[in-house]
């Protein structure tokens, strides 16, 4: 741990020994580094931008990670700005370089902040990344009992709205952030270690046994009655009906229409007669109809 911070204390003291550069000395470093592949260019450019990714990383260290490792994850976006900047485009180095340096560190703190994965769209970062500060902005001087700005639900849909995420998303990402991690294999009462595990008292979503079998049953009964109704209708009934309402992709009117050598209207008809008879002898019967 000693060495750790005495390598970070001179990282930071090489940083700002590092002399900022001036946009034609950026642009010569850049162009070498680009044309020619100069390892010395590399360093001198990434080195005078270090204080840079120093004080990007101090932003993050709320989220309880190692500013030595945000360092160092801001120094690997520094590098791949470096590999993709265009000094042509007359644009500053540290400006193009922000956008990396803060992504990479924003990736590696999704990456480790939680046990749990989470973030992975652009939308889920920015809430996570921008709830906090969109919090404490709409709570003000609101306090819950645990010290922290109490939500309300009009809150949260600000927030969903703010952000272009659903209000689930922020009413669970507020929840994660409320918390650390917590083992479902822990036990529920601290003060007995061989109590039962969280994890029994997760609901079960599951379909009952008994629930299974009646499916199963009034499947098998539906589908004895709908074949029963479908030979009481004609040959051409039951190829219209089969082909619209009973295939995955229902054919349209115009095509059996070409295919029986009838006009759609007259299919439209025939299918309505079909529907109608299969409602007269199913629904009495009991069983459901889904025909349109």
């Amino acid at each position: 741990m000693a060495s750790a911070l005495g390598l970070h204390r001179d990282l930071v003291k090489a940083a700002k020994a590092a002399p900022l550069l001036e946009r034609d000395n950026e642009r010569r470093l850049a162009v070498r580094w680009r044309g020619q592949h100069d390892e010395d260019a590399l360093h001198e450019l990434t080195q005078a931008h270090m204080r840079l990714v120093i004080a990007m990383a101090t932003r993050y260290r709320h989220y309880g990670l190692s500013l030595q490792d945000l360092v160092q994850e801001g120094h690997v976006g520094l590098l791949e700005a470096a590999a993709r900047y265009e000094p042509e485009r007359e644009l500053r180095f540290s400006t193009y370089a922000s956008w990396w340096i803060r992504a990479s560190m924003q990736d590696y703190v999704l990456r480790n902040w939680s046990i749990v994965r989470g973030g992975t769209s652009s939308g889920q970062k920015a809430l996570f990344f921008n709830l906090r500060r969109l919090r404490a902005k709409l709570t003000g001087a609101r306090r819950g009992d645990s010290g922290e700005p109490s939500m309300h639900r009009d809150d949260f849909a600000t927030i969903a709205k703010a952000l272009h995420v659903s209000v689930a998303d922020v009413e669970t990402m507020n929840t994660r952030l409320s918390g650390p991690d917590v083992s479902l294999n822990m036990s529920v009462s601290d003060d007995e270690p061989g109590s039962t595990e969280r994890i029994a008292y997760l609901p079960d979503t599951s379909p009952l046994p008994d629930e299974l079998v009646g499916a199963a049953i009034d499947g098998d009964r539906i589908h004895r009655q709908l074949r029963v109704a479908l030979d009481e209708l004609t040959d051409r009934e039951r190829h219209i009906l089969n082909a619209r309402q009973l295939n995955e992709e229902p054919a349209t009117l115009d095509v059996i229409g070409d295919e029986l050598g009838i006009s759609k209207e007259r299919v439209r008809q025939i299918e309505a007669r079909a529907i109608e008879k299969l409602r007269r002898i199913l629904v009495p019967a009991g069983a459901p109809l889904a025909l349109q």
